[in-house]
């Protein structure tokens, strides 16, 4: 018999290169372009708005408010949408009250709500806070839910077969089979948190990248601002990696394709 030939094989490190290759490229042309040129500065213009924004005083400023917002928000989101998500599945009253009016809040942009936030709490990180927690609380209450609601019943009827109650059951079979889904929601939670972001710090935040993505904007002030969008993007990469990290220590039991 003959032997099939292997097909090249590019690996991960070659193809983030070929990515970032082509992005850059695609940047070039947008800087040149007589439509975008303004509004997509090239790297040449781009990187050393950096240091004009550290020389500003505002740039390391906006950053430590914004992940304290961020990871603040998301705390309080996950912690609070654990508890309701495992009770709506398990107590179908809660399910019956709770679940439409977190469909109808999560339907509603977040600029919607947003003035209404800071004519109660007033200025400062606390609105962005309390706005980033809604957002995550609905996408992560959600998502959990219907991740527990997905576990084969097949599984549950054995348990109690076998004699488990409901406590042993909900630590030993819900809770590990409930694993995947809780990740995939701290995933969907830190996506919702980063995209709240803007909205949040555009009304009444003195400091923060979506207050100063903001006011750049206002002053069409295009390579500090296309640096804080991209910035922006960078630490969502580092969330989902970090989250990955966790994922795999996690859930290595589980079959990948």
């Amino acid at each position: 018999m003959k032997k099939k030939k292997k097909g090249l094989v590019i690996s991960n490190k070659v193809w983030l290169l070929i990515s970032l290759g082509a992005a850059l490229i695609l940047w070039y042309l947008l800087s040149i372009g007589t439509k975008t040129h303004r509004s997509f500065p090239f790297v040449d213009k781009v990187v050393p708005a950096v240091k004009t924004m550290i020389d500003r005083g505002a740039f390391w400023a906006d950053i430590s408010s914004s992940l304290m917002c961020v990871f603040a928000g998301f705390g309080l989101g996950f912690a609070t949408s654990l508890p309701i998500a495992f009770l709506m599945a398990w107590y179908t009253p809660v399910q019956k009250i709770i679940e439409p009016w977190i469909n109808f809040i999560r339907n509603i942009p977040a600029l919607g709500y947003a003035p209404l936030i800071v004519i109660t709490f007033g200025v400062g990180p606390k609105p962005a806070i309390i706005l980033i927690w809604i957002c995550t609380f609905m996408t992560m209450s959600i998502t959990i839910y219907q991740g527990i609601k997905n576990i084969d019943t097949t599984i549950l009827k054995a348990a109690r077969v076998l004699g488990a109650n409901d406590f042993h059951i909900f630590v030993k079979v819900i809770c590990p089979a409930t694993v995947p889904f809780i990740i995939t929601a701290v995933r969907l939670g830190l996506s919702a948190a980063l995209t709240t972001l803007l909205a949040a710090e555009s009304t009444g935040a003195q400091n923060g990248i979506g207050m100063r993505i903001r006011s750049l904007a206002t002053a069409f002030d295009a390579p500090p601002m296309l640096m804080y969008i991209i910035l922006l993007g960078i630490i969502g990469l580092i969330l989902v990696k970090f989250v990955d990290i966790i994922e795999r220590k996690l859930t290595g039991w589980q079959e990948k394709i």
